[in-house]
């Protein structure tokens, strides 16, 4: 049989179409022609001619289009979902995984006293870390890599607490291009060996960083360890999530931050500002070239406002008084009452610095909050007691500033008043007989501030309110602003307060004890430091401030911190300078007459609060010298002491005696 075809052709060389007719020779079409579409005939040699056509339907092209449109539809929101949408963050994989952006390590400022010696440095600190975009995949390798680590590393950490670390990173995410903490303060020998094999270890990065030293105290054992200088410098300490979360892009997982003191208060002003540079990685994450960089910014230098020296002499004398006594609890503070400057603040018991800023054991930890001393506690800012009789000169400015007395005014004392039932006594029994404001200071004559706080008979006194409102003028009940985290308001009592919190009316008494610093009455050392400083410079209320100066890292002055009042000319001169007479009696004939050994004049005023019916008082002693020109104002606070006159004034008179010696 011969099959017979005919075809619609176009020629290579035109457009038209023609038919030609042909035969298979060996089963192949012989034609210089390309096949447009075939129409086959099938018929024996010689018969007649039958034709068979294949047709495609039409009406199919509508629905296979339809289902093509939703397929091309899907592939285009895909493709906008994944250009648009996430193109920024599958670009910065795509790009992480070639070109990265690297930080350049800003220096922390440096810390001084008002004399220029160093209380802080940098030291060198080796920071291991991964980036777990660039760590391997496999189990084996990845098990490989992490158990050489803990070779090196030995007890300072463990393969749980890696692989923990790990699996909180989603691969390839954004955070797997984070650095991850794995160690820090690795000893130098295990450093050397990790950054010799890290290079060949993917992901892995030992980073030369630096970590904080305190020179106050490199030992527990060191004799001339100044340990309180650890409340007011503070400490440093590897950032936390919620510390990260707060401030933002300006930390990374592995940056350091302060923690308490002068270095978290102080913190923008010591972290500098870190540069970076863009690098371009290997396959291991290795640094292969630098494509550009931005150099850093050292943090500044701070000059406190605390003398060393007289920080350790003051920390010497009450840490051997303490012993004396057998107590371990006490605050001190020295001030400047012309500027707010702190020239020592000490808070015993106190701890080093060091053992956090090399990264502190759980067991030394659990040794410190477990202490029922509370060595962390600074109680100079954060302490809260009765004021005892350190608060009589505000009440007795209070008294001559509202016309209840004047400087003339005097009471019988008698050993104490009677209200009904009710006996308020004075501490000296049978009394003192005939007393006015400067003598009843000088004492600390519990009868005359009885009738001048809460009246007596036909004698009208200040009043609790009236008592309260002067009180806030010398700084009670509100923090002060000094430079440090912690500070406390202390407390004073009102009549509103006691239906409310003890649901009981005020009754006179309550006054009788508020005007002479007991009952509820509570005050910080900080406090009653600032409050003498304003009897001291003549009636200006300073803010307190540890801060004197902010230098450069090349040490140029960027600012001297200037004095801050926060209040003044709210005291008529007059009546200040009667009360000061009154403190300067304290010493020449009072309750701190050895005070007079002091080679300068110095003014003062001793308490001793009650703060339990069965517990030793508190002992305090307050004080500026020399009265005319004051330079210092000193208060001196122990607690569970006794009296202020036999404990706190030996404190004070040792200190200013080798002060005024040694300036």
């Amino acid at each position: 049989m011969s099959i017979v075809f005919k075809q619609k052709i176009k020629k290579r060389s035109s457009d038209p179409f023609v038919v030609q007719e042909g035969r298979f020779k060996d089963g192949f079409l012989k034609s210089g022609y390309r096949l447009k579409w075939t129409e086959e005939v099938f018929s024996p040699f010689g018969v007649g001619k039958e034709t068979i056509g294949r047709n495609f339907d039409i009406k199919k092209v509508s629905k296979i289009s339809f289902v093509l449109l939703i397929f091309l539809l899907l592939i285009l929101i895909r493709v906008a979902w994944l250009q648009v949408v996430k193109g920024d963050y599958y670009y910065g994989i795509a790009e992480g995984n070639r070109i990265r952006i690297s930080r350049i390590e800003s220096k922390r400022g440096i810390i001084y006293d008002r004399k220029n010696r160093l209380l802080v440095r940098n030291v060198a600190n080796f920071l291991l870390y991964f980036t777990p975009a660039d760590f391997p995949k496999e189990d084996a390798e990845k098990d490989s890599i992490i158990n050489r680590i803990i070779e090196i590393l030995g007890d300072d950490v463990s393969s749980d607490f890696i692989k923990e670390k790990l699996s909180k990173v989603e691969k390839y995410s954004i955070e797997s291009y984070q650095p991850l903490f794995i160690a820090d303060n690795i000893e130098y020998e295990k450093a050397m060996l990790l950054y010799l094999e890290s290079s060949n270890m993917p992901g892995v990065k030992l980073l030369n960083k630096t970590r904080r030293e305190y020179l106050s105290c490199y030992s527990p054992d060191n004799k001339d360890c100044i340990i309180s200088l650890s409340h007011i410098l503070g400490y440093v300490g590897k950032i936390n999530e919620n510390e990260l979360s707060k401030f933002g892009s300006e930390y990374i997982p592995i940056d350091y931050i302060g923690k308490m003191g002068i270095e978290y208060f102080w913190e923008n002003e010591l972290k500098g500002i870190n540069g970076n540079k863009q690098i371009e990685v290997n396959a291991l994450g290795k640094e292969k070239k630098i494509i550009s960089q931005e150099q850093a910014k050292d943090g500044n230098d701070l000059i406190l406002s605390v003398d060393i020296d007289l920080q350790k002499k003051m920390e010497d004398v009450i840490i051997k008084t303490l012993e004396k006594l057998k107590i371990n609890k006490a605050s001190a503070i020295a001030m400047d009452p012309n500027n707010g400057e702190i020239l020592a603040m000490v808070s015993i018991p106190s701890y080093n610095n060091n053992f956090f800023a090399r990264g502190i054991s759980n067991s030394e930890y659990q040794d410190l909050i477990s202490n029922p001393n509370n060595p962390l506690f600074n109680r100079c800012i954060s302490g809260e007691y009765p004021s005892g009789s350190t608060f009589k000169p505000i009440v007795a400015v209070a008294a001559l500033e509202d016309g209840i007395i004047n400087e003339y005014t005097s009471f019988n004392s008698e050993g104490g008043i009677r209200i009904s039932e009710w006996f308020f006594p004075d501490w000296k029994a049978g009394g003192h007989g005939n007393t006015n404001v400067r003598r009843a200071i000088a004492e600390s004559i519990n009868t005359f501030f009885y009738y001048i706080g809460g009246g007596y008979n036909d004698f009208s006194g200040l009043g609790v309110d009236r008592i309260v409102h002067y009180a806030k003028l010398f700084g009670l009940n509100s923090q002060l602003g000094v430079d440090l985290a912690g500070e406390v308001s202390g407390f004073l009592p009102s009549k509103e307060w006691k239906e409310e919190a003890k649901g009981e009316r005020w009754y006179i008494g309550d006054t009788y004890h508020l005007a002479i610093g007991q009952g509820d009455i509570l005050v910080t050392p900080l406090q009653v430091a600032a409050f003498t400083s304003v009897f001291a410079n003549g009636g200006i209320l300073y803010q307190p401030h540890l801060m004197h100066q902010i230098l450069s890292s090349d040490k140029k002055e960027i600012r001297e911190i200037e004095k801050n009042v926060i209040r003044s000319g709210f005291i008529d001169d007059y009546n200040m300078e009667v009360v000061r007479q009154g403190m300067r009696r304290t010493v020449t004939s009072g309750s701190a007459k050895s005070l007079q050994s002091v080679s300068v004049e110095v003014a003062g005023k001793t308490g001793t609060a009650q703060w339990s019916s069965d517990g030793t008082p508190h002992a305090w002693f307050t004080g500026f010298a020399p009265y005319d020109n004051p330079e210092i104002v000193i208060t001196i606070l122990i607690e569970e002491g006794g009296g202020g006159d036999e404990v706190a004034v030996p404190i004070a008179r040792e200190v200013l005696t080798w002060y005024f010696e040694n300036n």
